[in-house]
C-alpha cells in the first residue's frame, strides 16, 4: 500500500510520471520474479544439505565411546567438515543472489526518483514547488519499501520450503488405527499360539517388488520353528509383517484363526513378544525398562531377572532396580542388554515369541543362556526364530528355509539333513554342523 500510495502522490504532483509506471513495474515485476523462483531452490537446497550435518552430529555423539575406541577422531571431524562444506557451497549461492537482487532494486528505484525529479523539472513551469518537493521527498523512500516489499515476498515463498516439507509428512500414508472398537478379542488370546501364512505376499512400497512371494505354512501352537535364508531371503520381513510394520500386499495372517489385519495394532502388538538382534533399551530406570507399563509385582520382575541369568548382576547394583539406564543403554554390555530384552519377554510371557537373530551380537556364554532360558520358560509357547547361527535351531520342532521371497524347504532338522541335496544342508555343512 505505501509504494502505491508514493506513486499515486507522484503522479498527482508530476502528470508525466505516469508515462514511466508501467515499463518501470514490469522491470520490477521481472526482477521479483527471477530472484524469488531462484531463492526458493537454492533455500530447498540448503535445507536438504543442512539435515545431514544434524544426523552425523548425533550420531557422532552417540557413538562417541566407539570412536574413541578405534581412534577414528579425525575422520568423523573430516566427515562433519566436508558436510558443513557442501552446506555452505548451497547457502552460498543464496547470499550472492541477495546482493543480485539489492543491485537491481537500488536501479528500480533511483529510476523512479530519476524520472519524479526529470518530470518535475521539465514540467517547472505549471508545477508549485511544495509538490515537487513532495514528490522527489516521496520518490526518496520508495528504494527502501521496495526492498522490504521483495524481501518480504521471497522469504514468504523461500520459507514455504518448510510448510512443503510438514505437508509432505503429513500426507505420508499412517498406520493402521491403533484401536478398533469392533475388533475385539478374548483377553487370552492367543490362548494356543496357532501361526498360519495363507498365500501371504508383502512388499516394502509401493510400486516395490514383493520381498514375500505367496508363502504358505502353518506353525502348530508350542512348535519351536527356526527361520533361515542367506540375506534378502525375507527373513526379518516375515517378522515385520507379524508385527504389521510393514503391510499385506495380498494374502493374510491368522494366530488361533484370527486374521491379524483386522485387528488394531495395538491389540496386535500386545499379544505378541519380540526379542530384537539390537536390543532397545531406554533412557530410565532399569524397572522401568523391563516393566514400562507398571503392569507387575517387584517379585515378578526379580523373578524374570532370575530365570534371565541377571538376577546377581541387578543385586550388585547400588540402586537395585532403580539403577539408572543411559540411553539406548550404553552402560551396560550388549549381553546384559540382551538379557534385560529376554527378561522383558519373560515378563510379559505371551503365547507367540519371536526371535529375530537376538544372539547374532552376543557371545556364546551369553547366547547359551538365552537359548536355555528360552527352551525351559517359554516349552508351551511358540517360537519362531530368525537364525544367524545354525546351531541354536537344530533342536527347532521345524525349520523353515527361505530364497528370495519363496519358502523353498519346511520339515524337521533331522530330516532335511537326510537330504544332502537340501539347502539346508548345505548350510549345516558351511558352518561345520555335519
Amino acid at each position: 500500500m505505501e509504494v502505491l500510495a508514493t506513486l499515486v502522490v507522484i503522479s498527482i504532483s508530476t502528470p508525466l510520471f505516469v508515462a514511466v509506471i508501467v515499463p518501470i513495474g514490469l522491470l520490477y515485476y521481472f526482477v521479483q520474479r527471477f530472484y524469488v523462483a531462484t531463492s526458493r531452490q537454492l533455500k530447498r537446497l540448503e535445507s536438504v544439505s543442512r539435515s545431514p550435518i544434524y544426523s552425523h552430529f548425533g550420531e557422532s555423539i552417540t557413538g562417541a565411546q566407539t570412536i574413541r575406541a578405534y581412534g577414528v577422531q579425525e575422520r568423523f571431524i573430516g566427515e562433519s567438515e566436508a558436510k558443513v562444506d557442501f552446506n555452505q557451497v548451497c547457502y552460498f549461492p543464496s547470499i550472492i543472489a541477495n546482493r543480485w537482487l539489492a543491485v537491481r532494486l537500488e536501479m528500480v528505484g533511483n529510476l523512479i526518483i530519476l524520472f519524479a525529479a526529470l518530470f518535475a523539472v521539465l514540467g517547472r513551469e505549471s508545477t508549485d514547488e511544495g509538490s515537487v518537493g513532495l514528490s522527489v521527498s516521496y520518490a526518496l523512500q520508495i528504494t527502501q519499501t521496495l526492498n522490504w516489499l521483495v524481501r518480504m515476498t521471497s522469504d514468504v515463498e523461500t520459507n514455504i520450503v518448510a510448510v512443503e516439507r510438514i505437508k509432505e509428512y503429513a500426507e505420508t500414508k499412517q498406520e493402521a488405527p491403533w484401536e478398533l472398537p469392533n475388533a475385539t478379542v478374548p483377553t487370552n488370546w492367543p490362548e494356543v499360539g496357532t501361526v498360519e501364512f495363507r498365500d501371504f505376499q508383502v512388499r516394502y512400497r509401493e510400486g516395490l517388488e514383493l520381498v514375500l512371494r505367496g508363502i504358505n505354512f502353518v506353525v502348530d501352537g508350542g512348535e519351536k520353528v527356526g527361520i533361515v535364508g542367506r540375506t534378502g531371503a525375507g527373513k526379518s520381513s516375515l517378522t515385520l509383517s507379524l508385527f504389521r510394520i510393514i503391510e499385506s500386499a495380498g494374502g493374510s495372517i491368522h494366530i488361533d484363526g484370527q486374521d491379524i489385519a483386522k485387528l488394531g495394532l495395538h491389540t496386535l502388538r500386545s499379544r505378541l513378544t519380540i526379542i530384537p538382534q539390537d536390543p532397545v533399551l531406554f533412557s530410565g530406570s532399569l524397572r522401568m525398562n523391563l516393566d514400562p507399563f507398571n503392569t507387575h509385582t517387584d517379585d515378578d520382575v526379580w523373578r524374570a531377572l532370575e530365570h534371565a541369568h541377571l538376577r546377581a548382576f541387578v543385586k550388585g547394583l547400588t540402586a537395585g532396580l532403580n539403577h539408572e539406564v543411559s540411553e539406548g543403554g550404553e552402560n551396560l554390555s550388549v549381553g546384559q542388554r540382551q538379557l534385560v530384552c529376554l527378561a522383558r519377554a519373560l515378563l510379559r510371557k505371551t503365547k507367540v515369541l519371536i526371535l529375530d537373530e537376538a544372539t547374532a551380537a552376543v557371545d556364546l556364554e551369553t547366547d547359551d543362556l538365552i537359548q536355555r532360558t528360552i527352551r525351559t520358560e517359554f516349552k508351551e509357547c511358540t517360537v519362531l526364530t530368525i537364525a544367524h547361527r545354525l546351531n541354536t535351531i537344530m533342536d527347532s520342532d521345524k525349520v523353515i528355509v527361505l530364497d528370495r521371497g519363496y519358502i523353498t524347504e519346511f520339515a524337521s532338522p533331522s530330516e532335511l539333513l537326510q537330504n544332502k541335496k537340501s539347502a539346508f544342508y548345505s548350510m549345516a555343512k558351511d558352518a561345520n554342523l555335519v
